[in-house]
Order: structure tokens, then sequence, then C-alpha cells
């Protein structure tokens, strides 16, 4: 059964974006973080650069249907795993070689 609650749509989709998309740009991720750190109050100023970068990536994701495709069936399989199991799955975080 592929039908979506309201709640799925509109909450648990766009949630698994928002952390994919993370892991996606990771790298725009640190040198924001990065910039902050080192700048602190100035930062609203100084990481402009990076912050419209981040901004950028993660729009770029959360507005590409074939993103949002890839999401849902990952939550549709999380979904039939936990209705067949009972027992919820976190999602595993992509790590860095860094």
């Amino acid at each position: 059964n592929s039908k979506l609650r309201h709640v799925e749509k509109d909450v648990l989709i766009p949630q698994i974006m928002r952390e994919r998309a993370k892991e996606l740009c990771s790298d725009k991720v640190q040198a924001f973080t990065k910039c902050c750190q080192e700048t602190g109050l100035l930062m609203v100023v100084k990481c402009r650069q990076e912050n419209a970068a981040l901004k950028d990536c993660l729009v770029g994701y959360y507005t590409d249907p074939l993103f949002y495709e890839e999401c849902k069936t990952e939550y549709l399989k999380q979904r039939e795993e936990y209705r067949a199991t009972g027992i919820k799955k976190k999602r595993q975080k992509l790590t860095s070689n860094v």
C-alpha cells in the first residue's frame, strides 16, 4: 500500500529530504560552521558567502522532484519494514573519510 497520509507527505518525507540534503551538502555545512565559529558575533556579516552557498545547495535538493521521489521510496521501505516487524529502524548516516 503506497498511499500516503497528509503527515507523511508534508512532514515525514521532507524530514528525510532535509537529513539527506545536509549529508549531501556536508562540505558547505562544514564551511559555514567553521566560518561562524571563527567570527563569532560578526557571522551575520562575514559568513554571507558560505550561507548563500549552503542555502543554494539545500534548496537545490529540496526543489528536485527526483530527490523527493528517492526520499519517498526510502520512507515507504522504512514504513513497510516497520509494519512487518514492529521495530523502527534509524537511518544510517553517511560517514565521510575526513
